[in-house]
């Protein structure tokens, strides 16, 4: 008789062995063919919920299979603990950040742990671990001592809400990225940058070596932004002001017929006040500041229009052009100036329509252009001077060889990408190394001082101001300068959160060493990271700030790599009523529910069948019982294993090539090759056909049953570890299931000799042959049309299309 599938004992027993045992601690140095396994580690704000369990349930079987294919596995967590995300939340509550995170990681490692999820706790820490920020300080000290980490006033998106500084990567359509209600204000500040844009090239030319999506990487080409073109010199008339443009098309400098800056361009407003209109100025840029960037590069839309009263001279050809400022030309970009070419630039286009102002073609299209449009495409160059008549591909590079004879100009390339912002006027973060000295500046801490450690303070909230609630710890700030030792102040600013990330996973391989972020001889033998997994949202912040730091500390002989994260899955995300969930807004499903009610294999076996792991699930209106299919699944196994115990204990090695047999290897062939793709919901709805397939079996010979349901047991391991782990003790097998090598389908049982090819017109069967399993396309097709029935129903019409997914199927298209 099968026993009550008591899934909560099941657990009980199971979990404290495991942790005991320390079940899924990784060696320290790896001895066989090694995989890292990751997943994006998460903010503390909260614990748990369903969404998170899809993320790690996926690494989990990732790491599992692995494991049991033979190799050692690296399978780590931590907390992304410092921050807004975790800081906000604690602000919500009227809890100090400290108190609020660390409370939450413990329940958070709960709820891992109870949901088996195979991480090595040993090695597992919070970022706001004073161990573990030392090394954020460590490298932000080697940035300094060589350029890359920096001081500089800048124009910055502050957020009213956050109330801090966001990074440019932090603005999504206009609006910040915690709320996308809320606009950013554009404010001046002086701010601690990183001059990631050093690392521009690299960044485009090593993405050859990465195993990610398109859109990924996609998303980072357009980041970064890279641009061709020439650097041109014009000059305000009747001034000794040089204004340098940059642009992709000098092929069009005959074409420009006005000159246009930025709003916030300094030399934009001195042309304004030698026009008697400064005041008049002042307003106007105050208004275009109220704009966001999407707003300010839209086009078919009214500009906002400044007449400086000035004009710039074109060193091509001497002509003077009126010069202008206007709000779709930003600061940022290039070099915050244009020259304006509007019959080959859109947004120049409905400049020059809305101002009045000439438009003067110097490409010739291959066809028809329309009235209301700019051409911005290849052609022929005309009205162009000595370049007249020349093909554009062939006229640019003439053009920018003449800038440079003339030294009026010179070959450049640009990005789009701006120097990664690292300053945040929140408390809850690293603080920066430096003091500031009124008689030596700024002063670098030495390695001897690290850590800085944050101090505990009662008012942490963010003052509404550009000024960090640090600066209220007087005595904290208050502090001596290491070079003179006079009185200095502290940094009152703190890391932006996405330093901690940024090579978090090295800390994994060594966590505990205090004299380096982690040996080199470790880091070379685990790095790089095999598989990555976490959510697209990350695509141009975290991946491109990790890969620069790695990148960084190559350089310095650090690590071995020079990409962090070879192979990268982008999970589907889990919403909840069309939204996606979150702990800080409260909108979400916690995993407890669904395990009380279900068990814990349950959800693990519902959340990777619902579909392939990239694709998006919208958590149904049932709640809970949306898993009642999987428990089913799971109660199914449950008994067929306790219902037939004593036959199957009894079995001895199966022999000879029964139709069962055959049933088994051919399933673990099809299981194993859907595993290695991570196709883990089709894999477990061939589990599910083989598990119907044994309980149709009872009159089998009991060693045939007894291997069907091995294979069966160890190919769902990796996602129902609790019931497989229970199943394989009761059976009498050796050691823990998890430590057990994968098994291996039998090539002759697995083979499926012959198929039936269904020959098809227009959807319509019209014959079925007989044929080789392993046929191929081509000869699935010449088969198929070798056959008198096919032949006599299509007659004498040739099919427009044909359809072949050999060894089943031939469809011959005619409409």
């Amino acid at each position: 008789m099968a026993e009550p599938y008591n899934f909560s004992e099941i657990e009980a027993k199971w979990l404290p062995r495991w942790e005991s045992a320390k079940a899924w601690a990784a060696p320290k140095r790896p001895t066989r063919d090694k995989r890292y396994v990751l997943e994006m580690y998460p903010y503390p704000s909260g614990d748990m919920h369903v969404g998170h369990v899809e993320n790690y349930t996926i690494g989990d079987a990732i790491g599992r299979f692995w494991k049991m294919r033979g190799h050692d596995v690296l399978h780590p967590f931590g907390f992304d603990a410092f921050g807004l995300p975790a800081e906000n939340a604690a602000i919500t509550h009227g809890i100090h950040p400290k108190e609020w995170t660390y409370a939450n990681i413990a329940k958070f490692v709960a709820s891992c742990k109870r949901l088996a999820f195979a991480y090595d706790w040993d090695r597992c820490f919070a970022s706001s671990d004073p161990e573990q920020y030392r090394w954020n300080q460590w490298i932000f000290l080697r940035l300094f001592e060589r350029g890359l980490a920096y001081r500089g006033s800048a124009k910055v998106n502050w957020c009213p809400k956050c109330q801090t500084v966001l990074a440019n990567e932090q603005i999504s359509s206009g609006f910040c990225w915690r709320h996308p209600d809320t606009v950013p204000e554009i404010r001046d500040l002086e701010q601690w940058f990183f001059k990631i844009t050093d690392y521009a090239e690299r960044l485009l030319n090593d993405m050859d070596q990465l195993e990610w999506s398109d859109a990924v990487l996609t998303q980072q080409r357009n980041w970064i932004g890279r641009s061709e073109g020439a650097r041109v010199t014009f000059r305000v008339a009747g001034t000794d002001d040089d204004i340098p443009i940059f642009t992709t098309r000098p092929d069009t400098l005959y074409g420009v017929t006005f000159f246009v800056f930025a709003a916030e361009h300094p030399l934009a407003h001195r042309l304004a006040e030698r026009a008697g209109k400064g005041a008049e100025y002042l307003a106007f840029v105050d208004e275009v500041r109220r704009s966001t960037e999407i707003e300010r590069l839209a086009t078919q839309r009214e500009r906002r229009v400044f007449d400086l009263q000035a004009h710039a001279i074109n060193p091509l050809n001497g002509e003077e052009v009126p010069v202008f400022a206007s709000d779709y030309v930003l600061m940022e970009y290039g070099t915050g100036a244009i020259m304006a070419v509007p019959a080959h630039d859109q947004r120049d286009f409905e400049f020059a329509q809305q101002v009045g102002l000439p438009i003067r073609p110097v490409i010739e299209p291959p066809g028809e252009q329309p009235e209301a449009a700019s051409y911005d495409g290849e052609g022929v160059m005309v009205d162009s001077g000595p370049f007249t008549g020349m093909h554009t591909t062939e006229g640019r590079p003439a053009v920018i060889r003449h800038l440079e004879e003339q030294r009026i100009g010179k070959a450049e390339v640009q990005y789009r990408m701006r120097d990664w912002l690292i300053s945040r006027q929140r408390y809850w973060g690293t603080p920066f190394p430096v003091v500031y000295c009124d008689q030596d500046g700024i002063v670098a801490l030495s390695d001897d001082d690290l850590p800085v450690e944050l101090p505990e303070v009662a008012d942490f909230r963010p003052t509404g101001d550009p000024v960090s609630p640090l600066a209220n710890a007087t005595d904290w700030v208050r502090t001596k300068c290491p070079t003179c030792g006079g009185e200095a102040r502290r940094e009152t600013d703190t890391m932006d959160g996405f330093m901690d990330s940024s090579w978090y996973f090295l800390r994994f391989i060594d966590p505990h060493n205090d004299v380096a972020i982690a040996d080199r001889a470790l880091l070379d033998a685990w790095m790089p990271v095999d598989q990555y997994t976490g959510g697209i949202d990350h695509a141009v912040m975290h991946l491109i700030y990790a890969r620069f730091i790695t990148k960084f500390l190559y350089d310095l002989g650090e690590v071995g790599v020079t990409e962090p994260f070879r192979r990268l899955m982008n999970q589907g995300v889990i919403t909840l009523a069309g939204e996606e969930m979150s702990k800080s807004s409260g909108h979400y499903v916690e995993p407890r529910e669904v395990i009380d009610r279900y068990g814990v294999d349950a959800l693990r076996v519902f959340i990777l069948f619902i579909g392939p792991p990239t694709d998006a699930y919208d958590w149904p209106a049932e709640g809970a019982d949306i898993v009642v299919g999987a428990h089913r699944f799971v109660e199914r196994v449950w008994r067929f294993v306790t219902g037939n115990l004593d036959q199957l204990r009894g079995a001895e090695e199966p022999g000879g090539s029964s139709d069962l047999r055959k049933t088994i290897h051919r399933s673990l062939k099809v299981i194993t090759e859907r595993y290695d793709r991570f196709a883990f919901n089709t894999a477990l709805a061939e589990m599910m056909t083989l598990q119907r397939r044994l309980s149709s079996a009872k009159s089998a010979p009991a060693d045939e049953l007894r291997e069907g349901v091995d294979v069966l047991l160890h190919v769902l391991a990796p996602i129902a570890p609790y019931l497989t782990e229970e199943l394989w003790e009761r059976l009498g097998g050796e050691g823990s299931i998890h430590d057990r090598p994968w098994p291996q389908a039998d090539a002759d049982l697995a083979t499926v000799e012959r198929a039936t090819l269904v020959v098809q017109v227009d959807s319509k069967v019209r014959d079925r042959i007989e044929v080789a399993a392993d046929i191929s396309s081509d000869d699935a097709i010449a088969t198929a049309r070798a056959s008198e029935k096919l032949q006599a129903a299509l007659g004498n019409v040739e099919p427009v299309r044909v359809i072949a997914r050999p060894p089943r199927l031939v469809n011959f298209v005619t409409r």
